[in-house]
């Protein structure tokens, strides 16, 4: 799957002169968290976040009265306080390949750009509902977990099994095993008992980790 499915387009933006006070406002309407930052000529020059602002705010514990740090607020400006360096991906990027960058180099958010102009953003809650989709969440069935070989061939067996005995898988995920000879995978199933699934898995796997109806 490619980010431009997933990407939510036209995101909110700020501009470089706008106050913080008014890009704090702004998100609050709006109910984001972050806003990329265009110039005059709708170029991305940066992205500002709440913990940006958070962190340029004075403490309630300091002598400013209320007054006074709305006012300094005021004054401060996104260019400020924006992040400039920011690392962007286009509408073809992949979901996985979106979801590496955000983990290796810590990011809550990915601008969209398209010929250097902003069509939208990922962000890190974006990415939580793709692991929703992919664990098939939403949806009522027989969840299990189970330890298999490392070898070609070995889901289409246990894909055959199910589609025999009429049963509907929903997702089908593989992860790392305990060595690289093992996979963990984990499947959701509808259209059957929990032990109608044991009994299916039982001769295919290894062993069965964890199985429950959620």
């Amino acid at each position: 799957m490619i980010i431009e499915r997933r990407m939510t387009r036209n995101p909110v933006t700020a501009t470089p002169e706008m106050s913080i006070a008014e890009a704090s406002a702004l998100m609050k309407k709006e109910k984001v968290h972050r806003l990329p930052v265009l110039n005059k000529e709708r170029k991305l020059v940066g992205i500002i976040s709440e913990k940006d602002i958070l962190y340029a705010t004075p403490s309630p514990a300091s002598s400013l009265s209320i007054h006074e740090m709305a006012y300094l607020l005021s004054k401060l400006t996104v260019k400020q306080l924006m992040s400039k360096d920011v690392v962007t991906i286009t509408k073809d990027t992949t979901v996985e390949e979106a979801a590496r960058l955000m983990v290796d180099q810590d990011l809550s958010c990915l601008p969209v750009l398209e010929d250097g102009r902003l069509i939208g953003i990922v962000s890190k809650s974006d990415m939580f509902k793709i692991l929703l989709e992919l664990f098939g969440a939403r949806h009522f069935g027989v969840r299990v977990s189970f330890l298999v070989q490392d070898k070609i061939g070995t889901i289409a067996s246990i894909a055959t099994a199910f589609a025999k005995e009429g049963i509907d898988i929903i997702t089908f995920g593989t992860f790392m095993g305990n060595d690289p000879s093992t996979s963990i995978l984990t499947i959701k199933v509808q259209g059957a008992s929990v032990q109608k699934v044991i009994d299916i898995l039982k001769p295919l796997v290894s062993e069965i980790l964890d199985v429950r109806e959620v």
